[in-house]
């Protein structure tokens, strides 16, 4: 008795967080492939759509976009400046939009049994990781065939962009999957935020266009907000890794002047929007249950 009594005992029901999810893996891997099924249930050739849908992207936007509507004369080889930003803009719409619908989704799970809720919105960030990585490869094959050649710079930039994507799509994809539980309007204003998401980012346009018009309507804070978001500084950190190694003439198209300084304040910003997402997350977490 005396034994038992020494024990540390666990509250029922009380979770650490994310720590949770890390210490508890093989639940993880359980719900990603539970996902993974239902998503490719009946499903001929499964996971190849993973890759004939992104090439097929890749196409269309190369003959739309770079031949028919002759973006490659605005800016050099604008199909891998396009679609490097797409591929991030694509991963991103996933783990947010998926993160918003994971509490609901799996609503049968969370009346029935306790689980770290926080597994639900992680993953889907790993399901859409799997959809991600053969974009990814997409990109890389074609940016081979525009002459890209990999630089240690680049491939830390490509790094940072995905980490700092990662935890802004989850940190603000937990804060939005509680809020879905209690207000299914949730769902539709992320909707709204992910159709505009691509067009408020330098991906169909360069950065340096943005500043200009900005600047000549006197809307100079208006560039500072502009930076503020992290998924334009990730935009250009891919642009920096796939894009830019594949020009003639650089110097035609340069960077983002102080990138590195930029990086470290979207990691930041994104570290804030996953410790506020995880704060709310866990506040809203005790009445999921009777909500559901």
């Amino acid at each position: 008795m005396s034994n038992i009594a020494s024990q540390q005992f666990q509250t029922p029901g009380k979770s650490s967080g994310l720590i949770e999810v890390f210490r508890q893996p093989y639940l993880t891997s359980l719900i990603v492939h539970k996902e993974l099924r239902a998503r490719y249930r009946g499903s001929i050739f499964g996971m190849l759509w993973s890759y004939a849908k992104p090439l097929t992207q890749f196409l269309v936007f190369y003959f739309a976009l770079g031949v028919f509507m002759k973006m490659n004369r605005a800016v050099e080889n604008y199909v891998i400046y396009m679609f490097s930003g797409v591929v991030l803009m694509n991963y991103f719409s996933e783990v947010f939009g998926n993160a918003t619908r994971s509490v609901v989704g799996n609503a049968p799970l969370v009346k029935k049994i306790y689980l770290p809720r926080e597994l639900f919105p992680m993953s889907a960030m790993w399901v859409a990781l799997v959809h991600f990585l053969p974009q990814v490869a997409v990109l890389f094959i074609g940016a081979l065939l525009f002459g890209w050649h990999p630089t240690v710079w680049g491939v830390l930039a490509i790094l940072a962009a995905f980490l700092i994507v990662s935890m802004f799509a989850l940190g603000i994809g937990l804060f939005s999957g509680a809020l879905n539980v209690f207000y299914r309007d949730s769902e539709n204003f992320v909707d709204l935020i992910l159709m505009m998401a691509t067009w408020v980012s330098p991906v169909l346009y360069t950065w340096f266009s943005v500043r200009d018009v900005l600047d000549a309507h006197g809307w100079h804070w208006l560039w500072w907000v502009y930076l503020a978001n992290p998924l334009t500084i990730a935009v250009e950190l891919f642009h920096y890794g796939f894009w830019q190694p594949t020009l003639v003439d650089a110097a035609a198209n340069p960077y983002l002047p102080n990138l590195g300084l930029w990086t470290g304040i979207a990691l930041l910003i994104s570290l804030g929007a996953v410790i506020f997402g995880e704060v709310s997350f866990r506040r809203m977490d005790p009445k999921f249950a009777q909500e559901l």
